[in-house]
C-alpha cells in the first residue's frame, strides 16, 4: 500500500445523499464544502466522484461549478459520503495496480443500509480494469495509516472490536494486513477521540507525513474528555519503532477544543487532513489559535505542498472530515 504523499493518479469521493444519515438538516450547509473540496483538488490532479443518479450528479455539479475541470462523474451508488472507509484501497506491485477490497459493515452495523457502499470498490475496480483482491473480512480504510515502507498505524479500538471480526485474533488480524497490505510492521494505538462514530480511527489520532515521522493529536485540557485517551497513545507511540527498528519522529498536533452542535460532541480533529498531489487540506474549526498552530505545523512538514485550510464546522456534523472523504488512487 502506498504512502498518501506518493504521487497520486486521482482522488475518490462519494457524494452525499440527501435522504442520508450523514448530514441530518443540514445537508444544504455542507454541500458549499463539498464543492470547495473539490475545487482545491482539481487543479492538481482528477477527482472522480461516486453518484447516485443524475439528480445527486446535478446537485454536485452546482456545488462544484458546472464547467469545473479535471472532475469525473460516476453511476456508483452508495448511502454514505465516506469513500475513505467504504471505497477501493489501491496496492502496488511496480507498475501494476489493483484493488483491495475490504468488507464494509458501517462500522459494526451502526447504520442499517451499507449493501451499496459495500459495493463500491468492486465497481470502481471493475470501471479502472484493476484485479480485485476479497480478503473477506472487514476493515474501514480510515482504521489504518501506512508509511509505504512497511510500517502501518491502527487502533485496538476498532479492528479488535467484537462489531468488526470477532471471529478473529489479533495475530490473525495482523496477517490479513501483512498479506493485502503488503506491510511488516504493525503498531496499535489505543482508544479514540469523543464523538467519533467508528469506534477509534487511526486518521483522526494519529498520521505518518513521510517514512519516519508521525502528528499526533493531543488535547492539553485536562479536564476535556479526550485528554487522556490522547496520552495514552503518545505514550504508546513514544515505545514504539519503525520497521527498520527506529524510534518514529513524533510531532504533536493541538485539537482544536471542543466543537458541539444541538449539545452533541463532535470528532473535530486536525489530523483528519488529506494529503493530494501538490497540496495538503486541512479541517479548521473557526478557532484561530488553533487553527493556525495546526497549519504552520503541516505546513512545516510539507514544504512542498500548500497546506489549505478549509472550513470544516458544518462538515463535522457528519462525524466525518476530509480524510474521511477521500481515497487516493496512486499513480501506477
Amino acid at each position: 500500500m502506498p504512502a498518501e504523499w506518493t504521487p497520486h493518479a486521482a482522488t475518490w469521493l462519494s457524494w452525499p445523499r440527501p435522504d442520508g444519515v450523514s448530514f441530518p438538516d443540514r445537508y444544504d450547509e455542507v454541500l458549499p464544502t463539498f464543492g470547495e473540496i473539490v475545487r482545491a483538488l482539481a487543479p492538481h490532479e482528477p477527482v472522480h466522484i461516486n453518484v447516485r443518479d443524475d439528480a445527486i450528479e446535478s446537485i454536485a455539479r452546482r456545488a462544484i461549478g458546472e464547467h469545473e475541470p479535471n472532475v469525473f462523474y460516476h453511476r456508483i451508488p452508495s448511502y454514505e459520503p465516506w469513500c475513505r472507509d467504504h471505497g477501493p484501497i489501491f496496492v502496488a506491485r511496480g507498475h501494476d495496480l489493483a484493488v483491495v477490497d475490504w468488507r464494509y459493515n458501517a462500522y459494526g452495523n451502526k447504520y442499517r443500509l451499507h449493501d451499496d457502499d459495500d459495493a463500491v470498490p468492486q465497481r470502481v475496480a471493475e470501471l479502472l480494469g484493476l484485479d480485485v483482491f476479497s480478503p473477506g473480512i472487514v476493515l474501514e480504510g480510515g482504521s489504518i495509516d501506512a508509511n509505504g515502507a512497511g510500517t502501518l498505524l491502527t487502533t485496538t479500538s476498532v479492528l479488535l472490536n467484537p462489531n468488526r471480526n470477532p471471529q478473529l485474533t489479533q495475530p490473525q488480524i495482523e496477517q490479513y494486513l501483512r498479506d493485502y497490505l503488503g506491510v511488516s510492521n504493525i503498531l496499535w494505538l489505543g482508544n479514540g477521540i469523543a464523538g467519533d462514530d467508528t469506534d477509534g480511527h487511526v486518521d483522526d489520532l494519529t498520521r505518518f507525513v513521510n517514512p519516519t515521522t508521525i502528528v499526533t493529536a493531543l488535547e492539553h485540557d485536562p479536564h476535556d474528555v479526550n485528554y487522556t485517551p490522547l496520552q495514552e497513545n503518545l505514550m504508546r507511540l513514544k515505545t514504539m519503532r519503525d520497521q527498520d527498528g527506529r524510534p518514529l519522529r513524533i510531532v504533536e498536533l493541538p485539537m482544536p477544543g471542543v466543537v458541539e452542535y444541538r449539545g452533541q460532541r463532535l470528532p473535530a480533529s486536525y489530523a483528519n487532513f488529506y494529503i493530494a498531489n501538490h497540496v495538503v487540506l486541512l479541517p479548521t474549526y473557526r478557532n484561530p489559535s488553533t487553527d493556525k498552530a495546526a497549519l504552520d505545523t503541516l505546513q512545516h512538514l510539507f514544504p512542498d505542498r500548500r497546506v489549505i485550510g478549509i472550513d470544516s464546522t458544518n462538515l463535522i456534523w457528519g462525524l466525518g472530515s476530509f480524510h474521511c472523504l477521500t481515497q487516493q488512487q496512486p499513480a501506477a
